[in-house]
């Protein structure tokens, strides 16, 4: 269903819901609408539109948009047990792929599904549509920063350190903004040698040497407590 922004805001107001902060997109394909129900709208100039946030099964009623209900598990037949649902976990990641499908398969075996962007149906989405689109299904993310890059201030070449990957930085940002802190778990390779991202600074960092996996074997993969999800390298 297309709709353009007035159209959106329209509907919006006349359902009752304000909108407390509107900004373009960073990609600049399109505007949000930030409600105080705190509810997130992504208006696209295609005409396409994401609902997002807390409370978005009676906006997307407003936008004639279907809410998602999760069907309830049926029940067992002759005392058979059912399988635990899987938690979704978004993974953002750079350039290194073994430590990639380490921290894939590390996981795996904590019975968590692992989201790769790479490995997800774009469906004609640009990278930021399909970031908000998946990013959607998941409560936790694991950022992977690796030392793809180098870099250093102008005129300062002694002072280069390895750098994560731009898109790292970018997806880490999004991540913290739509999951927040608590659920958002960085794992940094190289710490020493690699230079973190300042709009980070006084956030906890797992260092990881060699690759993730070999960091994390010991980790029982238990809930933290917060999000229910694993603590991450403890």
């Amino acid at each position: 269903m297309a709709m353009t922004l007035d159209d959106i805001k329209a509907c919006l107001q006349a359902g009752g819901f304000q909108v407390a902060n509107e900004v373009a997109l960073s990609n600049g394909k399109g505007t949000q609408l930030r409600l105080q129900n705190e509810a997130i709208v992504n208006s696209y100039h295609t005409g396409n539109f994401i609902v997002q946030g807390k409370n978005q099964d009676a906006v997307k009623k407003c936008l004639g948009v279907q809410p998602t209900h999760v069907a309830a598990a049926p029940t067992p037949q002759n005392g058979a047990a059912t399988k635990p649902m899987l938690s979704k976990v978004f993974v953002v990641y750079g350039h290194d792929a073994a430590a990639r499908t380490e921290l894939e398969a590390m996981l795996r075996r904590w019975k968590l599904e692992p989201l790769i962007l790479d490995q997800l149906p774009s469906q004609g989405q640009t990278i930021i549509e399909k970031l908000e689109k998946y990013t959607a299904e998941v409560k936790f993310a694991v950022v992977l920063a690796t030392p793809d890059d180098e870099g250093f201030p102008a005129c300062q070449e002694n002072e280069k350190k390895f750098r994560a990957r731009q898109n790292v930085v970018l997806e880490l940002d999004m991540m913290l903004t739509l999951l927040g802190r608590k659920n958002v778990a960085i794992l940094m390779k190289q710490q020493d040698n690699m230079e973190r991202p300042s709009d980070i600074q006084g956030l906890l960092v797992h260092p990881v040497q060699g690759q993730p996996a070999k960091r994390c074997r010991n980790s029982s993969g238990k809930g933290n407590g917060s999000s229910g999800l694993p603590d991450f390298c403890g």
